[in-house]
């Protein structure tokens, strides 16, 4: 039985919403009002969106004749994101507390933009001393499952992928791991964690120390 706490590695790359907080939920009923308003023939939309990048979802979902309302539904977004509640995933301080103490580097790479970043700094200050980087949608020039967010958090870190390991909820997320050639462990926290095993080295439900597989 592995553990997170077995597995040895240089960088540890953390995705945001699933896994440094359990945010999940809250985007679920977001986009539960917004899909029911603009797409009531397709109940339980939001759960199939789960993991996507807004531009992904805008243009899978919100193209088209929808075209016009997609500044809406961003300036709704960005008024959610502004009071939402950020609530570490279980034992996430810990965990990432002792990577730093062990001389692993840490960073965030997340498809969230710098004005959602802006909201968890405010509610917690001591956000940024968690990690050595945070990358966000600006960085990127291409979107998960694309591996060019995690290798270029590698490559500021001056790290190998084989020795880097990526902690994800998403199958785009999963997939950019695994596309990046790093280590994937993936969090259930949106996603059942028979669904996300096969794009997975381990699986684990939070990070306190007896979760294993």
């Amino acid at each position: 039985m592995q553990s997170i706490y077995d597995i040895r590695f240089k960088a540890a790359l953390f995705d945001l919403d699933g896994v440094v907080f359990d945010t999940e939920p809250q985007y679920t009923i977001f986009w539960g009002e917004q899909c029911r308003r603009y797409h009531p023939e397709e109940p339980g939309l939001e759960h199939r969106i789960k993991g996507q990048t807004l531009t992904q979802i805008f243009d899978a979902h919100f193209s088209g004749d929808l075209l016009e309302e997609q500044e809406k539904i961003t300036e709704r977004l960005n008024e959610f994101e502004s009071k939402m509640n950020f609530i570490y995933v279980a034992g996430f301080l810990n965990y990432i507390q002792r990577l730093r103490q062990e001389g692993v580097k840490t960073a965030v790479v997340t498809s969230s933009n710098k004005v959602k970043m802006q909201a968890v700094y405010a509610s917690h200050p001591e956000f940024t001393s968690l990690f050595d980087a945070i990358l966000t949608s600006e960085d990127f020039a291409e979107s998960k499952p694309s591996p060019d967010c995690y290798l270029r958090a590698a490559a500021r870190f001056g790290a190998d992928p084989k020795d880097c390991v990526v902690f994800e909820d998403s199958f785009n997320g999963l997939k950019s791991g695994r596309a990046a050639g790093m280590c994937v462990v993936g969090l259930s926290t949106t996603n059942p964690a028979e669904s996300i095993a096969p794009l997975c080295d381990l699986v684990i439900s939070d990070y306190l120390e007896s979760q294993t597989l």
